[in-house]
């Protein structure tokens, strides 16, 4: 016989679980105390490649072009880039960078050889952009330059002089032919990539012979003065948990970061789908496919533990983002997409997702800077828009450097390929005396009432910025560039001890307590 109690109890366990299932209420506690270690600014790297129109026409146009210019980069990108406190940019490739031979792109321009570039539709390259404007242009921007170097179609020694006539500041003949070209003191590049995708364009090798040119190639890779070099090998794609496995077993410590790469991509074969056209269930189903990162990631990471119990050697996603057809009319070998708000959930949730793995991810580098995939920019003629992506990547440096901050989430779930995924993605950080919160809530239709207990630190004031639109498929064109931008949110309050944040349907909210 069942009691009152029983019945009692049961009645309460029911109506909990339908409130669980159907409440907008989530609750998030966060750990200040608890923050330990840092995420790294380089997690919002960036990624140009000699693709389309992310150099020529992008980055940079040539002294002599009538577009507005600084010394041949284009002036209303620099100065779009430099809002985003860009930590490092990565370059010339991506798949060009082995088939790049960097002597070609030094001295005098007009004498200068052409190629083809045969990775990115046959677009012939005049190697106008080479080391001396590319590492310029790291310095104008403030950031770390990233090189990757030819490992495919390249010779040791070409490596070994290229890493001389960048960082040597002696009376050596690559240190003395740069100073030939205009350059007197060394560029000290830190980061430099043993060759790109081996496994793929960078020359369809096995791990266990990419691991062998690997040892071979970095051996030659110097130090010159007091610059070290932070040796990156050409890690995995996606799920290709052997070829991690292969390289921590025969390179380990010989390297000081190992690559993955992850795509956001709804079909390598055929269509991928459009940019710009799609509905609610591909929208969901892009943003899982995104979130799965977070597994891939672990998987890589329990291997690279393995092996490297002290986490010394970083994982470096060096190339992310979505993937999908390209813009009718344009070239499909340069990869010219649109930008959506989806986008923006694709860099919100992967940015939060990597902020919590800082003691293994040293460094990430979205594709790409302009005019090519999930990009930051884009440009059309003298024209440059800023993408809802580029605003994610501004609202987030608040994260750059900053200590990361455990916390718990309650919230409600969906089901998206196959898995059960949180309604509200949430990152918290703290520096100079603030905590920053990024919260994106990828409901189409219902906003969340979001309550944050963060466990006795002071809270005297709230602000924070939003982005979002009316629809999900919107986008910034060249005839209204700011159809998408952050407003101010004022729909923070404190209360008895407790941030109370309205969060609405599709959006991603930056808040700063202080």
């Amino acid at each position: 016989m069942i009691n009152k109690i029983t019945l009692t109890c049961l009645s309460f366990i029911l109506c909990a679980g339908f409130l669980s299932a159907q409440s907008n209420d989530v609750k998030i506690t966060v750990y200040p105390e608890k923050g330990k270690q840092q995420i790294s600014k380089h997690i919002y790297g960036h990624f140009a490649e000699h693709l389309g129109a992310c150099i020529y026409g992008g980055l940079w146009v040539g002294e002599d072009s009538p577009i507005p210019n600084e010394k041949g980069y284009r002036k209303d990108v620099l100065e779009a880039l430099k809002k985003l406190q860009i930590p490092n940019m990565r370059w010339p490739g991506g798949c060009f960078a082995d088939e790049y031979h960097w002597m070609d792109g030094i001295g005098p321009k007009a004498n200068r050889p052409k190629m083809v570039n045969t990775n990115w539709g046959g677009t012939v390259e005049d190697n106008s952009f080479g080391t001396h404007e590319f590492l310029n242009l790291c310095e104008i921007l403030g950031c770390e330059p990233y090189i990757s170097g030819n490992v495919g179609s390249g010779s040791v020694e070409e490596m070994a002089k290229w890493v001389e006539y960048m960082n040597s500041d002696g009376d050596s003949p690559m240190a003395n032919l740069r100073r030939k070209n205009g350059r007197e003191k060394p560029w000290n590049v830190k980061y430099f990539g043993v060759g790109n995708e081996s496994w793929g364009c960078g020359g369809d090798m096995r791990p266990e012979y990419y691991a062998d040119l690997y040892r071979r190639y970095a051996v030659y890779c110097r130090n010159y003065g007091e610059n070290r070099l932070y040796k990156i090998a050409s890690g995995a794609s996606d799920y290709d948990y052997n070829w991690t496995d292969v390289l921590m077993k025969q390179i380990g410590n010989r390297m000081h970061g190992v690559s993955l790469h992850y795509y956001t991509v709804t079909g390598w074969s055929g269509s991928k789908g459009s940019a710009t056209q799609f509905d609610n269930e591909n929208y969901y189903w892009t943003l899982g496919k995104a979130l799965e990162i977070e597994e891939v990631i672990l998987k890589h990471m329990d291997i690279m533990d393995k092996y490297d119990k002290e986490r010394k050697v970083g994982l470096m996603v060096d190339e992310w983002g979505t993937w999908f057809d390209v813009e009718p009319g344009t070239n499909p070998g340069h990869l010219f997409q649109q930008n959506t708000m989806r986008d923006a959930f694709v860099a919100a949730l992967s940015l939060n997702i990597f902020n919590k793995y800082g003691e293994r991810i040293h460094m990430a580098n979205i594709a790409q800077i302009a005019n090519v995939l999930q990009s930051v920019v884009l440009t059309k003629d003298d024209k440059m828009l800023l993408t809802p992506t580029y605003h994610v990547f501004e609202m987030y440096r608040v994260h750059q450097d900053a200590t990361y901050l455990p916390l718990d989430i309650i919230v409600d779930k969906k089901e998206i390929r196959e898995r059960q995924v949180d309604m509200v993605s949430v990152s918290a950080s703290k520096k100079d005396g603030s905590v920053h919160l990024t919260l994106a809530n990828i409901d189409l239709d219902k906003e969340r009432n979001v309550e944050i207990d963060l466990s006795g630190a002071g809270m005297n004031s709230v602000s924070g910025r939003i982005l979002t639109s009316k629809k999900i498929t919107d986008h910034n064109t060249f005839e209204n560039p700011n159809m998408i931008q952050p407003v101010e949110f004022k729909d923070a309050k404190i209360s008895k001890g407790k941030l109370n944040v309205k969060l609405p349907a599709k959006s991603i909210v930056v808040l700063e307590v202080k």
